[in-house]
């Protein structure tokens, strides 16, 4: 992660409103300050407002989109450090720290050779229930599965049970949020 960095909109963009998850659109030629760019998203500072804008839409702040580079395993199957690597990309948009640190996958199951291809399952939860990004996280983390080489299908249920605890982030997660 950077600094933050202040930019002028190259085009008009579509955000989601942190912590809501309500669609806006920035303007063209706005100011708008990025205040995390991790994970090929960007959140960005805009009238006084937090907006999470998706990685596909970089160019709009005069970035480039973050491209994965997975070796496509040669038996067909999925490999399984490629999905947490993915999944390691997933951002809350108001945390510098991604899910798997953040203690919000509780499963991960690969099911190779299904009736529906390569299949991953990801059982997972939120830091509050009432997230209004909750949609936009769970989207992200499908998303990025989706681009691992020979997966098929992707299905990410929300759970709330247990819910999730400061005590589930990994000691990575505790230091960077200065809770060690």
């Amino acid at each position: 992660m950077q600094e933050r960095e202040v930019v002028l909109t190259k085009r008009e963009v579509e955000a989601r409103l942190v912590p809501s998850g309500t669609e806006i659109m920035i303007p063209s030629d706005t100011f708008v300050t990025i205040t995390q760019s991790l994970g090929g998203s960007f959140t960005v500072a805009v009238n006084g407002n937090l907006a999470r804008i998706e990685g596909h839409d970089a160019d709009a702040l005069g970035k480039q989109p973050l491209e994965s580079s997975f070796e496509t395993p040669a038996d067909g199957t999925v490999n399984e450090n490629q999905v947490w690597e993915a999944l390691r990309n997933c951002y809350d948009p108001e945390i510098p720290v991604n899910v798997v640190d953040l203690g919000l996958i509780y499963d991960c199951q690969i099911h190779n050779d299904t009736d529906d291809g390569n299949h991953i399952h990801i059982l997972m939860t939120l830091t509050a229930a009432g997230c209004g990004m909750g949609p936009v996280i769970t989207d992200d983390v499908k998303r990025k599965l989706e681009h691992v080489p020979n997966v098929d299908k992707v299905t990410v249920d929300l759970t709330f049970d247990p819910p999730w605890s400061s005590e589930m982030l990994t000691d990575e997660a505790k230091l960077e949020l200065g809770m060690l």
